[in-house]
């Protein structure tokens, strides 16, 4: 229908707008609007419909989650991950954001494994938020091995309590590592992961199909890699010589993910990141301002498949990685 002078062109027009104005901006029925112009329920649809052919009506949807699609693009643009999923940040508390975050993870988690698949984890706050955060409709025929030696004192520092709540929540089992997180010189690490009951849990972590891994920071106050080895809190100064920006499976990392030279990381009884680089597939998890250059560091090294996070992290992560890179 193309307008014209005629009067009744001009009625007809003018009922068409009124008509989709009704309709789409005060969410008026057909039957309402045929009551309101005096015309038919019919002659109603036909001035709607005809407005659409015309391109007299434009519908934008906006998606909730856009802005997080975003962020995750524009993550990975970064690059050194293939994916992002990023959870909406709803709280300043930091625990209710990493609450979040590892549910996320979780789902990601049973998304991915099939039975028959091993998981390699570390210990740390991030897994453990994984583990409450898995919420399974079945059992799976999994194993879980740790990656790490361990550390005692605190439930998420216990690589092998975590590597069994893991097990338990999935119906699968899991293995326990016997040696701890640090040896007390490179030369007694060797002799541990010589240890046939300890190499044999290595050569299983090697094996995995599925890493999932926290992401630690180092210079802050409240950093858990002071509670993997207390005692390295006094070798602040030393720490950040080495140029030490993150931490991932207990090395310490610098700002391009690269293996930092300090002292601990030789006595390491772990996963190598060479080893963990072979594992098909790696998810990261952390959340939190601390851990933004660790995140990022981890990100330049190509440690990681898949981060999760959430948004002001994901937003800071951005901002310091494209105010690098201007």
């Amino acid at each position: 229908m193309s307008p014209t002078n005629s009067r009744d062109d001009i009625t007809i027009v003018r009922q068409m707008y009124q008509a989709l104005v009704l309709h789409y901006m005060e969410a008026k029925t057909q039957a309402e609007i045929a009551k309101e112009l005096g015309i038919s329920h019919a002659t109603v649809n036909r001035l709607i419909k005809r407005g659409h052919q015309l391109g007299l009506v434009e519908i934008k949807i906006k998606s909730p989650v856009e802005q997080l699609v975003d962020i995750e693009a524009r993550l990975v643009a970064i690059g050194g991950i293939q994916r992002a999923v990023v959870v909406p940040s709803v709280s300043d508390n930091p625990q209710t954001a990493l609450q979040r975050v590892g549910e996320a993870a979780a789902r990601l988690v049973l998304e991915t494994i099939k039975d028959g698949d091993t998981i390699s984890i570390t210990g740390g706050k991030g897994v453990s938020a994984v583990v409450a955060g898995l919420k399974p409709n079945r059992s799976y025929d999994v194993e879980v091995i740790p990656a790490t030696g361990l550390v005692q004192g605190k439930h998420y520092t216990d690589v092998n309590h975590v590597a069994s709540l893991m097990a338990d929540k999935l119906g699968g089992r899991a293995f326990q590592i016997h040696a701890p997180l640090f040896a007390d010189s490179p030369a007694q690490r060797d002799m541990l992961m010589g240890v046939r009951a300890v190499s044999d849990v290595f050569s299983k972590a090697r094996e995995a199909t599925l890493a999932v891994v926290g992401i630690g920071s180092i210079l802050t106050d409240d950093s858990s890699y002071y509670d993997l080895h207390p005692s390295s809190s006094a070798d602040r100064l030393a720490i950040e010589r080495s140029g030490a920006a993150g931490e991932l499976l207990a090395h310490l990392i610098d700002g391009n993910g690269k293996l930092a030279d300090y002292s601990l990381n030789r006595s390491l009884v772990s996963l190598t990141l060479e080893e963990f680089a072979t594992i098909p597939q790696s998810i990261g998890v952390a959340s939190g301002a601390s851990k933004v250059v660790p995140i990022l560091s981890a990100m330049r090294g190509s440690h990681l498949d898949t981060l999760v996070t959430d948004e002001a992290t994901g937003l800071k992560i951005l901002e310091l990685a494209e105010g690098n890179a201007a």
